[in-house]
C-alpha cells in the first residue's frame, strides 16, 4: 500500500470520549482532517455548534455529539445503546475522557478515588468491551486509550490518578494481547506536560513550571496539536502491526 493510503481515514467513524476541549479535541480534529467521521462525547458536550463541532465541519466531515458522565455507569450504558443503534460500524475507539483530583495521599478522601477509578478506568474498559467485541466479531478495529506520564510515575498528591493511569498501562496490554489475533489494535499514548486545563494549577506555579520546563528537554509544555500525527498513526493502516504500546508524547521527559 502507498505511504500515503496508509493515513487516509476516509469512510472510517471514530469515537472519540472527552472531545470537547484539549488533547481530545486534537485527536477528534485530527482523525477528520485524515478523512474520518467522528462521534463525539464528552460531559458537557454541546448538541451543535461546539468548536470541536465546526472544526471537524469544517473538513467536510460529520460530527455526531453526545453527553456522558463517565462516573455513572448507568449513564454509560444507556450512551452506549444509543451510539451503537446511531451508528452500528465504530471503526476508531479513542478512550481520552479523564478527571483528576488532587489532595495527598493521607488525606485522598473515598469520593476522589472511586470518581476517578471509575472515569479513567472502568468507564473506559466498559467502552473498549462493549465497542471492541464488535471490532472482534469484524476481526477490525482500532482502540488508543490516552495514558500519562503516570503510568509510569506516581505523581505527587494524585494517587486516584496514578492508579488509574498505570491500570491504563496493563489494560492496553491485556486487550491486546487477547484481541491482536483478531485485526483490532489497542494501544496508547501518554501525555507529558500538556498545556491544557488539566495543568492550568502547574502552569501558574511559578517554581513547579519552572522545574518542569528544566526537565523537559524540548523546552516548552507540549501542545494539543502534538497529538493529531500519532493519533492518526495508531487509529489508521499505517499501525497495523503495532499491538499493546504506549506512545510517549513528553517532549522528551522519560528519557532524561
Amino acid at each position: 500500500m502507498h505511504v500515503n493510503k496508509l493515513f487516509d481515514l476516509t469512510g472510517k467513524t471514530a469515537l472519540v470520549t472527552g472531545c470537547k476541549r484539549g488533547i481530545g479535541q486534537a485527536m477528534a480534529i485530527g482523525l477528520a482532517e485524515a478523512g474520518a467521521d467522528i462521534i463525539g462525547v464528552s460531559a458537557s458536550l454541546e448538541t451543535s455548534g461546539s468548536a470541536v463541532a465546526q472544526a471537524v465541519e469544517a473538513q467536510g466531515r460529520a460530527f455526531h455529539a453526545y453527553t456522558c458522565d463517565f462516573s455513572d455507569r448507568r449513564a454509560l450504558y444507556a450512551f452506549i445503546e444509543q451510539v451503537k443503534a446511531d451508528h452500528p460500524r465504530i471503526d476508531i475507539l479513542v478512550n481520552n475522557a479523564g478527571t483528576i483530583l488532587r489532595k495527598p495521599a493521607a488525606e485522598h478522601p473515598d469520593e476522589y478515588w472511586d470518581k476517578i477509578i471509575e472515569v479513567n478506568l472502568s468507564a473506559q474498559f466498559v467502552l473498549s468491551r462493549e465497542l471492541g467485541k464488535e471490532m472482534v466479531a469484524r476481526q477490525s478495529g482500532k482502540i488508543i486509550f490516552t495514558a500519562s506520564l503516570l503510568t509510569f510515575q506516581g505523581g505527587i498528591t494524585v494517587p486516584g490518578y496514578a492508579a488509574s493511569k498505570g491500570g491504563i498501562g496493563q489494560l492496553v496490554m491485556a486487550l491486546a494481547n487477547e484481541w491482536a489475533p483478531h485485526g483490532v489494535n489497542v494501544n496508547a499514548i501518554a501525555p507529558g506536560y500538556i498545556a491544557t486545563d488539566n495543568t492550568e494549577a502547574l502552569r501558574h506555579d511559578a517554581d513547579r513550571s519552572k522545574a518542569i520546563l528544566a526537565r523537559i528537554p524540548a523546552g516548552r509544555w507540549g501542545e494539543p496539536d502534538d497529538f493529531k500525527g500519532v493519533t492518526v498513526f495508531l487509529a489508521s493502516a499505517a499501525s497495523n502491526y503495532v499491538h499493546g504500546s504506549i506512545y510517549l508524547v513528553d517532549g522528551g521527559w522519560m528519557g532524561r
